[in-house]
């Protein structure tokens, strides 16, 4: 199975869009709450304010479960 350039280029806007929205609105919580580091606090409450619902519930409980995974990896998988 293959994918189109079209629809790569599709694809890969759809991704640059949703990065750009989603840091627009994690800088802005950053602002609000007088930081200077966007830390995981304002990018999970960004995809929470930019995903609907469910979807941003999922979104969260899926980039924590990679984070632990990779945290997990890179410390030697000493947990």
């Amino acid at each position: 199975m293959g994918i189109s350039s079209k629809a790569m280029t599709v694809i890969n806007n759809l991704v640059g869009d949703m990065f750009k929205r989603l840091a627009d609105e994690a800088a802005r919580l950053s602002k609000d709450s007088g930081r200077m580091t966007m830390s995981s606090r304002e990018i999970q409450g960004a995809v929470k304010l930019v995903l609907p619902g469910e979807l941003g519930k999922q979104a969260v409980s899926e980039g924590t479960k990679a984070v632990t995974k990779y945290m997990s990896s890179v410390s030697g998988g000493s947990k």
